[in-house]
């Protein structure tokens, strides 16, 4: 790779309930980290909306839209103009009944890269994703594009070392995750500090694992419950950037918006591969059993 030093940027905001004005927020936020130097830009996960999947209504399904669309077409003029390549991340209207939980990404020049389906789906209180998302059908894929092979996974992809291995196994060398988590406002501050912390560890050790950079963009905010079962869900933001060996190059607060810039050197991977080889030395004649559901 001739140019190894690649800026980033990740835009961590809150969401309302106004579609445009999240949109108008998120290119004004990307004309800003351009600006700034940044040729990759990482948006949050479902950032067009607040995360509806706190409910099952089925009037949630009018915020979907078709790929290419009017959201696709707004942020490849954006990659365009600023000749940025963003990763998005959009509800995805597949077809009347189908729908998909879907990263795209744009090329610099405006052209769509590729595009990646959350294959992943929850289904817990507040987090209602398996009445909305089709699991995806695209497989662990990275995307090419000028900055280098993106291994795009979307939140909930990101507790699964599987998922990351695979997109490493395929050339990834970043891997990026739009990401919408946050705290029970209920729960104990000691039981809210771990659960961020079993987020920030299990990301950092898919960057040790594979030596790639990582990159994960979560919201902020409280969204309520609309139906008022819950106190809603306050998102923890910390969006942060990972070198290869995890150690942190970037990482934001817990409660405002903000434009997170770092410098990733590329070459890094290729150095730390070379004095911890995991690649090499991995067992693929012993690991037939990673295919069951369990050993009973």
């Amino acid at each position: 790779m001739t140019h190894s030093l690649l800026t980033v940027a990740l835009i961590q905001r809150a969401c309302g309930a106004d579609i445009q004005a999240n949109l108008d927020a998120n290119l004004s936020a990307i004309k800003q980290a351009a600006d700034r130097g940044a040729r990759l830009i990482l948006l949050q996960e479902l950032h067009n909306s607040r995360y509806f999947c706190q409910t099952e209504d089925v009037d949630h399904f009018d915020l979907a839209e078709a790929i290419p669309g009017p959201s696709t077409g707004a942020l490849a003029k954006a990659a365009k103009a600023h000749g940025v390549v963003i990763v998005s991340s959009l509800f995805e209207r597949r077809a009347a009944g189908l729908y998909h939980n879907t990263a795209v990404v744009f090329e610099a020049d405006g052209s769509i890269a590729g595009r990646y389906r959350k294959m992943h789906i929850p289904d817990d209180p507040g987090f209602y994703e398996k009445f909305y998302f089709t699991p995806g059908d695209l497989g662990f894929n990275p995307i090419d594009t000028s900055v280098g092979k993106l291994g795009v996974l979307i939140c909930w992809d990101q507790w699964y070392p599987e998922a990351a291995r695979l997109m490493a196994l395929a050339g990834a060398e970043l891997l990026l995750y739009p990401t919408a988590i946050g705290w029970d406002p209920r729960d104990e501050v000691a039981e809210q500090q771990r659960q961020r912390d079993a987020w920030l560890t299990i990301q950092r050790a898919h960057a040790v694992a594979n030596a790639v950079p990582l990159l994960s963009c979560n919201r902020v905010g409280h969204e309520h419950d609309p139906s008022a079962q819950t106190d809603g869900i306050q998102f923890w933001g910390n969006s942060f950037v990972t070198g290869p060996q995890g150690e942190i190059l970037a990482e934001a607060g817990t409660d405002e918006d903000e434009i997170l810039l770092a410098e990733i050197d590329l070459a890094n991977s290729e150095k730390v591969r070379r004095i911890w080889p995991y690649f090499r030395d991995r067992r693929i004649d012993s690991y037939h059993d990673l295919s069951r559901r369990y050993r009973d």
